[in-house]
């Protein structure tokens, strides 16, 4: 059999982006999907008669540029990007938030809440942008983010200073910067970061490793937008792209184990084994560990230690509607991120992040409809040791409290539900190929752990891994950006 430079396993935006990256250095690369469409956790998947997003439905990136706006222009791909404003609006049974693509303006709103604390969220917000500004620039360049060569050191050198305001608080959760700044009590803005949080660095703000999570709070701010369609406009244009560049797309196509070999990999797949100097997996480490098929005393450490991070994690309960759109709505996506208990935990049906279609997202629902996509966290441990009958039963009794949060913050959209698929994490297993069901990685929980693997490194001699549960990881930028530099990587040793 012919030999190929890499095998790259699975679609999702760190396996496209690992194999385009690869075909641009010119390298002879196959890629291959269990399912029979791109995207991973952020596709969109088709049932009964609609399209609807598998999860993630907000992207950074997107500016010219950033990653994804860059390929879309360099590669000439068939996508378009709507730019909302506001991106979300933020509800709960006492107030309501729009998140502008201006941060002075959901500054200035903050700042009207009465006995507001003008002061100190100015000097709050003061401090997140200058580590957002530190931070953002490693994703806009990817050359920047590990493995550096002499121009990258310098040019980290040369921003030493801009760095600095990250050093006191490593190692630290944001809550002890919201305590600093006299804010941890100040219910509007603990609410806006206890909610962007969970759904960027998987925590709360009392637990979030606090430079992350300032940077994340620039997500709305960096590129941020609906691609119209649905994602899965863009990986199969990635997809496309890869195709073009030479490459080979395997769809419905399995990857069942991975075996070294002298010189390589052997990778057996549902069309046959195929040989490979590198293989990347794409998939969570229990994927990995699946794959490999040795027992787990056997498999290193690293890989270990990790899944059980991402087994400390969350899976997504969801709720895929569609719905008549009422009279007032606005042609554009929305996004609505909702509250039921701003004092409880944003698990579970008390937080939902809801993410309408738009009149322009062709063939997603009938004329006058949207589809509505509706996630809550679920934790994987609270799942696990529960047998099937009581798994089912608290899944449903979390899709239930979502239901009501739906009622009470937005009923609006609630009038006429024309067509529901309640999805619980085995079932977005089934959607995306995740092992549980697990979304987001691993919770970026304060310490300076985060900090010992800034970079790709092989699991294996050969074998690498690449996702949101490894760096930079958490979100579909972060993930694909994995993937470019674990590509660099390879092609280094080539």
């Amino acid at each position: 059999m012919n030999w190929y430079d890499a095998v790259v396993v699975g679609a999702g935006f760190g396996g496209l982006a690992t194999a385009l990256e690869l075909t641009q250095r010119g390298a002879r690369v196959a890629l291959c999907e269990t399912l029979n469409y791109p995207g991973g956790c952020a596709s969109t998947f088709h049932r009964d008669g609609y399209a609807f997003e598998a999860g993630a439905t907000l992207f950074s990136g997107l500016g010219e540029q950033q990653l994804f706006g860059r390929w879309v222009r360099q590669l000439g791909l068939d996508v378009t990007v709507d730019w909302m404003d506001p991106l979300v609006e933020l509800r709960t049974p006492g107030m309501r938030l729009d998140v502008f693509r201006d941060r002075e303006r959901l500054l200035a709103q903050l700042c009207a809440f009465p006995d507001a604390p003008a002061r100190a969220l100015r000097d709050f917000f003061t401090l997140q942008r200058h580590v957002a500004d530190a931070l953002w620039p490693l994703f806009d360049d990817p050359t920047l983010l590990p493995p550096l060569d002499v121009r990258a050191l310098l040019r980290h050198a040369s921003r030493a200073v801009r760095y600095a305001p990250l050093l006191r608080w490593m190692g630290r959760p944001l809550g002890a910067v919201l305590e600093h700044h006299g804010l941890l009590r100040f219910t509007p803005l603990r609410t806006y970061v206890d909610a962007l949080c969970q759904i960027t660095v998987q925590c709360p703000a009392t637990e979030a490793e606090a430079p992350f999570a300032l940077a994340a709070m620039d997500y709305y701010w960096r590129g941020t937008g609906h691609v119209r369609g649905g994602i899965g406009q863009l990986a199969r244009a990635l997809a496309g792209a890869v195709s073009s560049g030479g490459g080979e797309v395997l769809y419905a196509n399995r990857v069942k184990a991975l075996e070294p070999v002298p010189g390589g990999w052997r990778v057996s797949t549902r069309r046959g084994e195929l040989l490979a100097r590198h293989v990347v997996a794409n998939v969570l480490p229990q994927g990995l560990m699946r794959l490999l098929g040795r027992p787990a005393e056997q498999l290193p450490s690293r890989l270990r230690e990790l899944a059980g991070r991402v087994a400390g994690g969350w899976g997504a309960v969801m709720l895929y509607l569609v719905v008549r759109a009422p009279e007032a709505a606005p042609p554009d996506p929305h996004h609505l991120e909702l509250v039921r208990d701003e004092q409880a935990p944003f698990i579970e049906g008390n937080h939902l992040f809801a993410s309408l279609s738009g009149e322009a997202d062709m063939g997603r629902a009938p004329e006058g409809h949207r589809t509505l996509t509706v996630s809550t966290h679920v934790a994987l441990r609270s799942l696990a040791d529960k047998p099937a009958g009581e798994q089912a039963r608290l899944v449903a009794s979390i899709q239930e409290r979502m239901r009501r949060g739906l009622e009470e913050l937005a009923p609006e959209w609630l009038e006429h539900v024309r067509h529901e698929l309640p999805a619980s994490p085995r079932t977005f297993e089934r959607f995306t190929q995740r092992e549980g069901g697990a979304v987001g990685g691993v919770p970026r929980r304060a310490g300076l752990h985060h900090y010992r693997t800034l970079g790709p490194k092989p699991v294996m001699d050969g074998l690498w891994l690449v996702g949101d549960s490894v760096f930079p990881g958490q979100s579909t930028l972060a993930t694909a950006l994995g993937g470019v530099r674990t590509a660099a990587c390879i092609s280094r040793g080539r």
